[in-house]
């Protein structure tokens, strides 16, 4: 009878002293007495500007991805050339690595784990009926010795029945951003009628898949890019307005995959019409954005650059816990 009494007064103790609510200091409504991170955190808006910006190179006018890794940063084009570009931290092409193997129909996006890279094929906006859609996963030994050894993962969305054409930049199953998580890929869907974004998990594994949905975040913008640190429980989204409008749109602290359980928030660049593509860190801290060439004549003429933003301010407290 002791041994049970115990029992319900060690779990009844344990109970009370898990207070829900916000723990993040830099947030608006921090509850300094939270113990448990609800996902209730909300924020100032914030606009932030970059540490600097500098031109890309013409070969790289439509990059369309960003990863870090091997000292470098690796980028690509999002239309036939089947070249991954690595540059250095201002831009500079260091390296080229020619895929010849494959086909670039669309690649939008490229991600990486610890053994792996993996290239998004599945750009969609067109008419939003492809039936082709791939990732391609590459190991990192292979690709670095310019030999790469090539596997293709197919997949199709679980919720998408209808394959009829759509008209341009009208379709909600369109996809720009995703990483890779153990053995899955979450994708993070460009959904052009509601400017939000479908979560999507599949296997990494070569062959056919299916997407599963998973969550859909209202980002208020099309997300074209991710970066994700594991160990860190952080991932960055990035993107940009129907009307123009670069942001950022950060997730941590969040539980195991579920991650909108954690702190949620959108932060805008002080970018004006940049088709922000791509995304990197190596720390968590400093972040490499790209963005594609976007000429409207005689408006707007912006070159493709790399930018590079810190937001310690941001991320500080947070990544030091």
């Amino acid at each position: 009878m002791l041994k049970i009494i115990f029992f319900f007064l060690t779990i009844t103790t344990a109970a009370y002293a898990q207070i829900s609510g916000c723990n993040d200091p830099k947030a608006e409504n921090y509850n300094s007495k939270a113990t448990f991170n609800d996902g209730s955190c909300s924020y100032k808006d914030l606009k932030l500007k970059p540490e600097y910006s500098v031109r890309l190179s013409d070969s790289i006018k439509e990059t369309s991805g960003l990863i870090a890794f091997d000292n470098l940063f690796w980028t690509h084009n999002d239309d036939h050339d089947q070249t991954i570009y690595g540059l250095d931290s201002l831009g500079k092409i260091k390296r080229k690595i020619i895929l010849n193997d494959i086909k670039n129909n669309d690649w939008e996006e490229i991600s990486q784990d610890d053994s792996h890279i993996y290239i998004g094929d599945f750009g969609n906006n067109y008419s939003g009926n492809r039936s082709d859609l791939k990732i391609f996963k590459i190991e990192k030994k292979s690709f670095l010795e310019e030999n790469p050894k090539i596997e293709t993962i197919s997949f199709s969305y679980e919720d998408q029945k209808d394959f009829s054409a759509s008209k341009p930049n009208k379709t909600d199953f369109d996809c720009e951003a995703f990483i890779v998580l153990k053995d899955s890929i979450y994708l993070f869907t460009k959904q052009w009628k509601s400017s939000k974004t479908n979560i999507y998990v599949l296997s990494n594994q070569a062959g056919k898949q299916i997407a599963k949905l998973k969550a859909t975040l209202d980002t208020q913008g099309l997300v074209t890019c991710a970066t994700f640190l594991e160990n860190k429980k952080l991932i960055i989204l990035c993107g940009y307005t129907k009307i123009g409008k670069p942001f950022l749109y950060l997730l941590y602290d969040f539980k195991n995959e579920d991650f909108l359980s954690g702190n949620k928030r959108r932060i805008d660049l002080k970018l004006s019409f940049h088709q922000i593509e791509g995304i990197a860190t190596k720390d968590g801290l400093h972040y490499f954005l790209t963005n594609e060439n976007l000429v409207r004549k005689p408006i707007i003429n912006v070159l493709q650059q790399i930018h590079y933003f810190d937001l310690s301010a941001v991320l500080d407290l947070y990544l030091q816990k």
